[in-house]
């Protein structure tokens, strides 16, 4: 999400703020009486297809429940989920009854997590300027040189007693993480980050690059920034990334992928400290890549347009099904040979209202037996599970969503995240907490129960086989 504030370098960029105007007026402008009124819902009103069903919600609580909430990562029977100030920690062992185990009140936007495989490390992304490293710290600004942003760890040993352990400061912040296996005793963070400005110190032009952060996981105090390295140092304009903003990796295969502003590309990361660029594309359609999902077996891409920037209404006639949209790419070729194909678009079909903003978000593949199916947030256009095994031609098969929070203005909400985690989808909702959903039903979907996973980075993807057995 892209959110501006007053003490934060502008997150839009000018060329993202005017297209946010653009779409905001020409939305409001349009929907009248043609669009579809019939299903367009009351406040708060649930709508969902025949074989999904809402089967808990834990609204916000404690010291986050004015929070923003976002991003998730799951260990054993427990869920992690991100917010604008902290982390709450669940048990999900009853999915029908999540149960809060305890909330780590650590201020910071955007609250990115991951979690290390054996479950005794957590990883929290800062991209606000904070006046220190501390859980205590106050808001501040870019310009300030002192001003702390980048990533914090936590030991979660005993998971109702979190003890925060070490600050890693990275070059423009942290709006996103990826967690990166290495050997047995070391993992990397591939850090996500953008917007430099020469009035600010610790966040230069041309900052075409990412910051890899390693971890000693038996040490992690003596975490550090191990490179740097440029993924865009070939490109110029007017247009010109200066970092990205999500990168997914799938390490069996060896490679990753980034949506890294203008651009979406594909990374080399044989060598985890030093990824190498090996192609990338560009889309008049795309306002802003936003996020990337590997296609099961390192096949193909699944981009996503954060047009507006997750604050407008984009999921209507005025604005279209080919913008505010994911792109669906093959990845053909060999080696150094690879590149993309473009494939097709997908938005969900369900007309929202201007008072909902609505754009595509985060999600990640479920591990359905010879089919290939995406999950995945919307905002206020909800939960949308779509089948895409025919590229040229994806099929939304189910969705969940609940009606605007106003009915006269737009207020910021919706669904941040939504992730398949062991035969359940579970979506961290900004302004509702989080959402535990079920699929029944649906053809072929229950092969995804027969993989049982210990732990879920969604950016950190497995290869999924066909026997429905996780590598």
């Amino acid at each position: 999400m892209l959110i501006p504030g007053p003490a934060r370098r502008s997150r839009w960029g000018l060329r993202a703020a005017a297209l946010s105007t653009v779409m905001v007026a020409a939305s409001l402008a349009l929907v009248g009486p043609a669009a579809a009124e019939s299903d367009q819902l009351a406040v708060d009103e649930i709508s969902h297809s025949k074989n999904i069903d809402l089967v808990a919600n834990i609204p916000r609580q404690g010291p986050l429940e004015g929070q923003t909430h976002s991003d998730m990562a799951f260990w054993g029977d427990y869920l992690f989920q991100g917010s604008y100030g902290g982390i709450t920690i669940y048990d999900i062992s009853h999915p029908q009854r999540p149960q809060t185990v305890t909330q780590i009140s650590c201020p910071g936007s955007q609250g990115d997590v991951t979690v290390s495989p054996d479950g005794n490390l957590l990883f929290m992304s800062v991209d606000a300027p904070r006046s220190d490293d501390t859980c205590t710290s106050s808001s501040s600004n870019a310009a300030e040189p002192t001003a702390w942003e980048g990533i914090r760890i936590f030991d979660i040993t005993d998971k109702a007693n979190p003890v925060y352990v070490k600050a890693v400061r990275t070059d423009c912040g942290s709006h996103t993480h990826t967690y990166v296996p290495g050997d047995a005793d070391t993992a990397y963070l591939y850090v996500s980050s953008y917007s430099p400005n020469t009035r600010f110190p610790n966040c230069q032009p041309p900052h075409d690059s990412i910051s890899i952060v390693e971890v000693p996981l038996d040490n992690p105090t003596t975490a550090s920034v191990v490179n740097e390295p440029l993924l865009f140092p070939d490109i110029t304009g007017a247009n010109s990334t200066s970092g990205c903003h999500d990168i997914t990796v799938f390490p069996e295969g060896k490679l990753a992928a980034g949506a890294c502003m203008g651009d979406g590309i594909l990374i080399d990361i044989s060598d985890p400290v030093n990824p190498r660029k090996l192609a990338g594309v560009r889309d008049t359609n795309f306002a802003f890549w936003h996020s990337a999902t590997l296609i099961n077996g390192g096949k193909g891409v699944i981009f996503t347009d954060e047009l507006g920037g997750g604050s407008a209404p984009t999921c209507n006639e005025a604005i279209g099904p080919n913008r505010g949209a994911d792109a669906i790419y093959d990845i053909v070729g060999e080696g150094d040979d690879r590149r993309l194909e473009f494939r097709s678009y997908f938005k969900i079909p369900r007309s929202q209202q201007n008072t909902e903003n609505c754009v595509a978000h985060n999600g990640m593949l479920l591990p359905v037996k010879g089919r290939d199916v995406y999950v995945q947030s919307w905002y206020q256009g909800g939960v949308s599970v779509f089948d895409f095994t025919d590229r040229s031609n994806p099929q939304e098969i189910a969705f969940f969503e609940r009606g605007p929070l106003s009915d006269t203005s737009l207020v910021l909400g919706g669904s941040w995240s939504a992730y398949w985690y062991n035969g359940y989808i579970y979506s961290s909702d900004i302004t509702k907490g989080l959402d535990v959903l079920k699929i029944t039903g649906l053809e072929g979907v229950s092969s995804a129960n027969f993989n049982k996973l210990p732990y879920l980075n969604p950016q950190t993807q497995d290869n999924f086989k066909d026997t429905g057995n996780r590598s």
